[in-house]
């Protein structure tokens, strides 16, 4: 089992669409370390769901539905999207400015590289927003 992040602005597309829609691809990817780490996602794998710009705090978990395959709103074959499902709102939210005092969460690539769109998170990582957000899995 592997473990990822993933960002939206609220304004864009927030969790409560993605629960009102139950999955969804996750498209738009332009940079290359966010298309490797969709493209190393595997079928299950736990997602955590952050809001961006707006809010500022992991909301929710998702979970990989279907590996990667071509970005359908673009033909370059350079991009590629995968499948999410939504799993479980989080009881409380976790907010950055959390995230950047915990000592395990501060290491996390949302911290160190903000700009990344889709990031890799370490098992301890996931499970510390857990117990944060008084949420089992």
């Amino acid at each position: 089992m592997q473990y990822f992040l993933v960002k939206s602005e609220p304004f864009t597309y927030p969790w409560s669409q993605f629960e009102q829609d139950t999955s969804t691809f996750w498209d738009g990817v332009r940079n290359y370390q966010a298309r490797n780490t969709l493209m190393s996602m595997k079928k299950g794998d736990l997602v955590l769901f952050y809001h961006s710009n707006e809010g500022m705090e992991i909301v929710g978990i998702a979970t990989v539905l279907k590996e990667f395959y071509q970005d359908p709103t673009t033909e370059d074959i350079r991009w590629c999207v995968v499948d999410l499902k939504a799993h479980k709102k989080l009881n409380n939210p976790v907010s950055l400015s959390v995230i950047k005092q915990d000592a395990i969460l501060q290491m996390m690539p949302l911290v160190k590289q903000s700009r990344l769109s889709v990031m890799a998170i370490t098992e301890d990582q996931f499970y510390r927003v857990m117990d944060l957000s008084g949420t089992i899995g």
